[in-house]
């Protein structure tokens, strides 16, 4: 058998099903707007982190609904609010933050 070079990389496909939901419930029974996010991008094109570290809270709940450690984004927020002002749902993103560092606290995650 002839080598090219090429290998097969292992599936990266998600199985939902089998996500640890945990924490994304707790954020939820806290915040329960937390729901209403429809990942449209707008707090991570004001993110001034988002640029350096790939912070946004878009990617924070999308992370946590897969059931995804977050606790590295969270540390590199700065909490400025600018999410906040341009969120059309008009979600309190800022509240979600503290509140999702409150479970990692209360946890003992981070």
């Amino acid at each position: 058998m002839i080598d090219f070079g090429f290998k097969i990389n292992p599936s990266s496909t998600l199985d939902l099903d089998k996500a640890d939901l945990t924490l994304y419930n707790k954020l939820v029974r806290m915040e329960p707007e937390a729901r209403m996010c429809m990942a449209c991008g707008s707090c991570s094109a004001t993110c001034m982190s988002a640029e350096y570290s790939g912070m946004s809270v878009r990617k924070v709940l999308l992370a946590l609904q897969r059931g995804k450690d977050v606790s590295m984004m969270l540390s590199n927020c700065m909490l400025c609010g600018k999410c906040t002002m341009v969120c059309p749902r008009g979600i309190n993103t800022r509240h979600l933050i503290l509140s999702l560092c409150r479970i990692y606290d209360k946890e003992g995650l981070k």
